[in-house]
């Protein structure tokens, strides 16, 4: 295996550390971070970021619930029966990932931020 370049690894952990900090304190799976990071600073396409990000999620969200559990604020049941139908949703997301281009992907993400936090900073 290659090694890696010292300034790869410190960027990368710089945004594994972010997408951590959100994941324990927003309960974010950290990929609103991630992807866009790994695309501005690391050079990885939309669909490489992706998949790049949700294999890291997988380590963040284990050890979030792990922690957050040791402080009570997991309910395993509803957390499963939100868990188990996402993973349909995972699948059908991943497919039509595939088949839309990787600009319009990008718009979509973009939009969804924006709607996320006019959403937080206009009262309802």
């Amino acid at each position: 295996m290659a090694r890696m370049p010292p300034r790869r690894t410190l960027t990368l952990a710089a945004i594994g550390t972010g997408a951590g900090l959100l994941s324990g304190l927003f309960g974010v799976g950290g990929g609103i971070l991630i992807v866009p990071l790994l695309v501005l600073w690391c050079g990885f396409g939309e669909r490489l970021a992706s998949g790049t990000s949700l294999a890291a999620i997988v380590v963040i969200a284990a050890v979030a619930a792990a922690a957050h559990g040791v402080y009570g604020n997991v309910h395993l049941q509803e957390g499963i029966l939100i868990g188990v139908p996402a993973v349909a949703g995972v699948l059908v997301g991943t497919e039509l990932q595939q088949r839309i281009s990787t600009k319009a992907i990008s718009l979509i993400f973009a939009a969804l931020l924006v709607v996320v936090a006019v959403d937080l900073l206009v009262p309802g």
